[in-house]
């Protein structure tokens, strides 16, 4: 796994299977390189329309990038009086302010969710394809804007970081590694145990110690107490967005079919018309939701939540609180 995880960051893995040129379905480098035009006017910096859900009323506001002290100086008429130092003044006699300067950037981590469970869409788009353009976007943006981005790409059997850096190379590692990982979805893959979103989380937390802009994009399937800890520790120290990808089906499952599951060695047929099939089916998907909401209540973070059964972009001008283009 180690060797995989290193390959797809430099990216030397094999060209992944892939069934669909669809990029609802896959979306591949060329694709996701794309989308960088598109993504012109989207802001993750501090100060943000009055109706984005990161402005501070509907979550905790961005922190930005921080303030490094420059100098202390005589104070001049017009300075900020809220500058002023008000020990240095005592001790002089004379008014001083504190000259602070605006950190030149700031890093980001962009957290992927490509696991099997992502594999899976109704109506428009794979959950795991939503969360791929959303993250390219995000990135895009991110360097646009003069901030360092890096990631973490994880499948059900790999683990890809990219450490956060100001370059164009490092970004292009961080969409090959997202295609790749996309790519080796498909109705065929090995059954694995898939790797837990805490363990990814932890790996988070080792990287963005503080003062990170960090953004997890997943379906956040198996969540538990141990989790939220791990995401109670990041949102106090940086500035967490957390953007839950459900599909439409999961809060209005269709009736009248007869699904075939499987995890790769057994399958079940499911009927939507089972009155305990769609109860089971709708508790365990509102459930998820219902928690992640809960940690935006309890400890401040961001939520942006995206639908796969809608086009990625406007979902997310719409969240960002700007207008249609």
């Amino acid at each position: 796994m180690r060797d995989r995880a290193a390959r797809i960051r430099t990216g030397t893995l094999p060209k992944p299977r892939q069934v669909s040129d669809d990029p609802r379905i896959h979306t591949d480098l060329a694709y996701l390189r794309s989308l960088e035009g598109p993504a012109r006017g989207l802001s993750f910096l501090p100060r943000q329309p009055a109706q984005s859900v990161l402005n501070g009323r509907h979550a905790s506001r961005l922190r930005g990038r921080g303030l490094n002290f420059e100098e202390l100086r005589d104070y001049l008429p017009g300075d900020d009086i809220r500058a002023i130092d008000w020990k240095v003044t005592a001790r002089t006699g004379t008014p001083h302010v504190r000259v602070m300067t605006e950190e030149r950037d700031r890093p980001a981590l962009i957290v992927v969710d490509q696991r099997m469970s992502m594999f899976f869409g109704t109506e428009r788009n794979m959950k795991s394809a939503t969360a791929a353009e959303a993250a390219a976007m995000t990135a895009f943006r991110i360097l646009d804007q003069g901030d360092r981005v890096g990631g973490i790409v994880f499948g059900d059997a790999l683990l890809a970081e990219i450490r956060p850096q100001r370059s164009r190379p490092a970004l292009n590692r961080f969409l090959t590694a997202l295609s790749d990982a996309n790519g080796l979805l498909h109705a065929e893959a090995p059954n694995v145990a898939p790797i837990g979103l805490t363990r990814v989380l932890r790996a988070v937390a080792r990287i963005a110690r503080r003062n990170h802009l960090i953004v997890v994009l997943s379906d956040f399937d198996g969540i538990d107490a141990e989790t939220e800890a791990v995401v109670a520790g990041l949102a106090r120290h940086n500035d967490l967005i957390l953007v839950p990808v459900t599909d439409p089906s999961a809060g209005d499952l269709p009736r009248g079919l007869r699904l075939i599951v499987t995890d790769g060695e057994l399958q079940a047929e499911i009927d939507t018309d089972a009155p305990e099939a769609r109860r089971g089916l709708s508790q365990m998907a509102e459930g998820r939701l219902a928690e992640v909401l809960d940690w935006q209540r309890r400890y401040g973070m961001a939520l942006l939540p995206l639908s796969a059964g809608q086009e990625t972009l406007p979902q997310m001008r719409r969240l960002l609180g700007l207008g249609p283009r």
